[in-house]
């Protein structure tokens, strides 16, 4: 068996209100999902010795001084964009496995809608994840080669991979349709998703106004404010905590190549998940028929079904037939994204996935419940193509 395997739980979760205009800083919004998840789990802030926090301008040690926090035995970030939650599980799974820490605190969230909104991205005065803001070499390849030719944002740095897929596998607007009604179906369930109440079919998806093609409206998640925490801690700790241990059964990271420039590499289609998905199965010893559901990484509808191609839930290719029919309803064969994901519930940087994986293994997610679930899949998809993914066990 692998060493890691089941080594690490998730004892707890919180989350704020997901909204736009919350009137908090970043750092409000992650205490205070941070102490929601400290309350779930049967904890106090002293329990924690540590703590994983995102790439925002908040730090570990600010964590630490606001939380009371007086013995930060493990403190680490990892800069991997929307990848970060999932991969960030790994590193605390890792830290309470070996014995450096006991609980690791996990928080994420921002003010997606209020201060970070995309249509700053690009602008050097700005900077938020474009231009001079974007890190090492991301953001050599950005200015240099991006900006000038007026590619500024994700929708369109992503759109020249669905572009590429759709011309060459023909995949019908249908396919990407389908992840978004089903999300937004899914979301009418969830009191915290922000689009609860507002109904999406197939007709309204095909009828919106384009963004960069061969994206519409409704292909692209939200931006909102709001934050989500997780704490992760051993089997044997969790026995004395409030609810049943989700295991962390496999975990893995992965990374395309060249990681930082989608146009140079040799084949776009090779992701960080195509990586990561067979080190993740092997540590978990399943298989992917033996998924009760997954939370799918939504930035953009198309990058969930390259994820699915990369998942080898279906072949290269053949994603546009398998996203068909009921599949991936509440009660079909692989439902997707339960909370409405970043599509219809929040833009939390993918975290909110984690939470609600969490909540379906505890069988407490209500009316959204997936009977009976035992095992589900996690993915995390940043940057330009980074990929996590965390297999997850009632």
């Amino acid at each position: 068996m692998y060493p890691l395997k089941d080594q690490a739980c998730i004892v707890g979760v919180g989350e704020t209100a997901y909204t736009r205009g919350s009137g908090k800083t970043d750092l409000a919004l992650m205490l205070e999902a941070s102490m929601h998840a400290l309350s779930d789990a049967g904890l106090s802030p002293h329990d924690i010795d540590g703590i994983i926090p995102p790439p925002l301008p908040s730090t570990s040690e600010h964590f630490a001084a606001n939380l009371g926090v007086e013995d930060l035995r493990y403190a680490v970030t990892v800069h991997m964009g929307g990848a970060s939650p999932v991969t960030s599980l790994q590193s605390a799974a890792m830290a309470v496995a070996c014995g450096v820490a006991k609980n690791v605190l996990v928080p994420l969230g921002w003010n997606g809608y209020s201060t970070m909104r995309v249509r700053d991205m690009g602008s050097k005065s700005k900077g938020n994840g474009g231009g001079s803001g974007a890190p090492g070499a991301l953001a050599n390849t950005i200015g240099e080669y991006y900006l000038p030719y007026g590619a500024n944002v994700p929708v369109q740095w992503y759109a020249w991979l669905a572009t590429r897929h759709k011309e060459l596998y023909g995949t019908p607007d249908e396919a990407m349709g389908t992840v978004a009604v089903t999300s937004r179906k899914h979301a009418q369930l969830n009191d915290k998703a922000y689009m609860q109440g507002r109904p999406l079919s197939m007709e309204d998806y095909l009828n919106a106004r384009w963004v960069s093609k061969p994206f519409r409206l409704f292909d692209c998640c939200l931006e909102t404010d709001g934050a989500a925490a997780v704490v992760v801690t051993s089997p044997e700790r969790a026995r004395d905590l409030k609810h049943d241990p989700v295991y962390i059964s496999g975990i893995a990271e992965g990374h395309p190549y060249p990681a930082d420039d989608i146009p140079a590499r040799p084949d776009p289609f090779t992701i960080g998940l195509s990586f990561a998905t067979p080190n993740a199965l092997q540590m978990a010893e399943v298989d992917l028929k033996d998924l009760d559901f997954a939370e799918i990484y939504d930035c953009f509808t198309y990058v969930v079904l390259l994820q699915m191609e990369a998942l080898g839930l279906c072949k290269r290719g053949e994603v546009g037939e398998y996203a068909q029919g009921n599949r991936f309803a509440l009660d079909g064969e692989l439902p997707l994204n339960t909370h409405g994901g970043l599509h219809s519930e929040a833009h939390v940087w993918g975290m909110n996935h984690v939470v609600e994986a969490t909540h379906q293994l505890r069988h407490e997610a209500g009316e959204r419940q997936v009977k009976d679930a035992q095992l589900g899949l996690v993915t995390g998809w940043g940057d330009f193509g980074d990929g996590s993914l965390a297999i997850m066990r009632r």
